[in-house]
């Protein structure tokens, strides 16, 4: 339990990937949660089962008996709940606040970086799982195993998605802290590169004397922060202290040998596809190894691994033709996304389905996104999901579009009408082909319509 007397506490935006997982793991310990959303979800109702008090949309009463307002980063301080909160000296906290003091009481696992946050976190989870450890779990995204954001466990150890995008993960202090990536992410916060490799080495250095980072050495921007690294630190890579050789993709299976300074500790076989995920495993190998778990157990952890919704979730296989969905909206995440379907499906049409997401975001990565779908052998590119942001002057979808096929891509299209864009798939996609849907706003809806279609040969 927390300390003080709070019994009640409000979240802001319950059913966000990062709240609803906070919310269960409260209620679990016993608090009063209430919450409220714009929309109801599948989160919110999972929720309201456990017992939380939901509201559908915003309004000052929302709040009332309440101890404590917890608000994510998607939320606006003028948001009628927060305001009212301010006015009767209800404290009002961010999303990552009410996480640092869940993990004050445990030993803290953080798995940060601007790609790959949550499925390193679900890796870590199954093999802190398979070393009998039993986390307690708190990820962006929904654990296939449970279709939750959260896993309940009863040992001291607290694994948790840290969100970088408010600079709001620097009021963790974990044991351990994983930092995957930086990258130029979250723009119209940190406006440079600079400002992005500064904070993440602030929070390396946060870590406790006895605690350890673990950092991807074969990232550049996390390499050239590393001789500003105060604590101890542990890489790994294709070429730091723990490596992946002999790399292989095999139906739906990746393999590889993990080397430890030098010593072979044995093969790796996981369901986490692509080499970007092979440093996503060699992540959490070098996080088990830490916590003494015995290699050989976390090999077979990682067999059992299911991973994560919405992360090249393989939503159908078959003959007839395969789709997948993916939450991948920043073209390093894109570019991962179709090596790896062409790595495992090489002779495949891939047929690519996307949304950007926010104008913010599209507007600073624009030029990114022109090089970024070089593997989709067709490409359509779908309207501005908004996030709740506000339209932006000269920011549009069709842009995205102008530009990969600037840089010669000549099969890419914009399409802004979803019973359009259904008809030229239809037409379009043939037998045995791949389709991807990938964005972080609501694509995945538009895949489903091809579940049981039968495309002609």
């Amino acid at each position: 339990m927390l300390l003080g007397k709070t019994k009640r506490i409000h979240l802001v935006g319950i059913g966000g990937s990062g709240m609803s997982g906070i919310a269960e793991v409260l209620i679990n310990q016993g608090y009063e949660v209430s919450g409220s959303d714009r929309v109801a979800t599948s989160a919110t109702d999972h929720l309201e089962h456990l017992g939380a008090k939901i509201f559908i949309n915003h309004a000052p009463e929302n709040i009332e008996g309440s101890q404590v307002v917890v608000v994510s980063s998607a939320i606006e301080q003028s948001n009628p709940e927060v305001t009212t909160a301010k006015e009767i000296n209800v404290p009002v906290i961010p999303r990552a606040e009410m996480l640092a003091e869940l993990m004050r009481m445990k030993y803290g696992i953080a798995i940060a970086g601007t790609h790959g946050k949550t499925t390193t976190t679900s890796l870590v989870s199954t093999v802190l799982g398979g070393g009998k450890l039993d986390p307690t779990v708190i990820i962006g995204g929904r654990l296939k195993n449970s279709g939750s954001h959260t896993k309940l466990g009863q040992s001291k150890f607290l694994v948790a998605e840290a969100d970088e995008s408010d600079g709001s993960f620097m009021r963790l202090s974990p044991s351990i802290a994983v930092v995957t990536t930086i990258d130029e992410e979250h723009m119209e916060f940190y406006q440079t590169l600079e400002n992005i490799k500064n904070t993440f080495l602030k929070f390396i250095n946060k870590i406790p004397f006895y605690g350890s980072a673990i950092l991807c050495l074969d990232d550049p921007n996390i390499q050239s922060i590393i001789p500003s690294v105060e604590k101890r630190y542990i890489t790994y890579g294709l070429s730091s202290d723990y490596r992946a050789r002999y790399i292989s993709i095999e139906g739906l299976k990746t393999y590889f040998n993990v080397f430890c300074r030098g010593k072979d500790l044995g093969r790796i076989r996981s369901g986490a596809l692509g080499r970007h995920n092979v440093l996503n495993t060699l992540a959490a190998v070098a996080v088990g190894m830490e916590l003494d778990i015995n290699f050989k157990i976390i090999a077979n952890s990682l067999l059992k691994f299911e991973g994560v919704q919405r992360r090249f979730e393989i939503v159908k296989q078959s003959d007839e033709f395969t789709l997948i969905d993916d939450y991948g909206h920043h073209p390093a995440e894109i570019k991962a996304c179709l090596k790896t379907a062409k790595e495992v499906w090489p002779t495949r049409r891939l047929i690519v389905i996307f949304q950007p997401h926010r104008y913010s975001r599209t507007k600073s990565l624009m030029k990114y996104f022109w090089s970024a779908f070089n593997d989709a052998d067709h490409l359509f590119v779908m309207d501005i999901y908004s996030a709740g942001e506000s339209p932006v002057d000269k920011v549009h979808a069709s842009s995205i579009v102008e530009g990969v096929r600037k840089c010669g891509h000549k099969n890419a299209k914009y399409i802004d009408n979803d019973n359009d864009l259904n008809k030229k798939l239809f037409s379009l996609t043939k037998h045995g082909d791949v389709l991807m849907t990938l964005g972080a706003g609501d694509v995945w809806k538009l895949g489903r319509n091809f579940l049981g279609v039968k495309f002609p040969k």
